[in-house]
């Protein structure tokens, strides 16, 4: 029953947040202006319900800095010192309630993740777009940036068989819970997780 008014739940918070936060994303995009010098939102191509591609956003916290080549420096050293702390905090994710309000994500949910992951995906891996995706999710709870893909995709697929209302609200609750301890920011060795290549490692 709940997956029938779970979209219902997420735009009435959606629309309470948003009107919450938008003091808070004002002064971080201010952040963004002085010292990134990008623009405030930062837009990436993701994979959402029923494989659909959509426009994810995000606040900026990395530099569009490069090498002689003309290539992206690493995340490491293009992410910024408060960026690093507005990542750590889940602040960035802020601007994904427009996201929510257009019907694109969910509050809870596998997070989405990029389009070129799309065909390397098993079977089973790819139910993980049956429900929309989410701004936290099992994973993040179970480890977020820290576990190995293998474990981060059989958490989203668990979750696409068993969620609940019970089970949202525990994943809000521990996403808080994980956020203030700053638990799996990152993976091991990098600033972010590592890339996805199929081999399920």
């Amino acid at each position: 029953m709940y997956k029938y008014f779970k979209r219902l739940v997420d735009l009435l918070l959606a629309l309470v947040l948003g009107i919450i936060i938008l003091p808070f994303m004002l002064i971080l995009g201010l952040y963004a202006v002085l010292f990134i010098k990008e623009g405030i939102i930062f837009t990436q191509d993701r994979i959402g319900l029923k494989n659909k591609k959509f426009k994810l956003y995000k606040l900026r916290t990395m530099t569009n800095e490069r090498d002689s080549s003309g290539n992206l420096l690493p995340d490491s050293q293009r992410l910024t010192k408060l960026g690093r702390i507005i990542r750590s905090l889940s602040l960035d994710e802020l601007p994904q309630i427009l996201n929510v309000l257009k019907g694109e994500m969910s509050f809870v949910g596998p997070r989405p993740l990029l389009v070129h992951y799309l065909p390397l995906y098993n079977q089973r891996q790819i139910r993980r777009h049956e429900v929309r995706p989410g701004i936290t999710g099992w994973a993040q709870i179970n480890g977020r940036n820290s576990i190995t893909w293998k474990d981060r995709l059989e958490f989203d697929v668990f979750y696409v068989e068993s969620f609940s209302f019970m089970m949202d609200l525990k994943i809000v609750y521990m996403t808080v819970v994980k956020v203030l301890k700053r638990e799996g920011i990152s993976g091991d060795n990098t600033a972010t997780m590592k890339p996805f290549t199929g081999d399920n490692s």
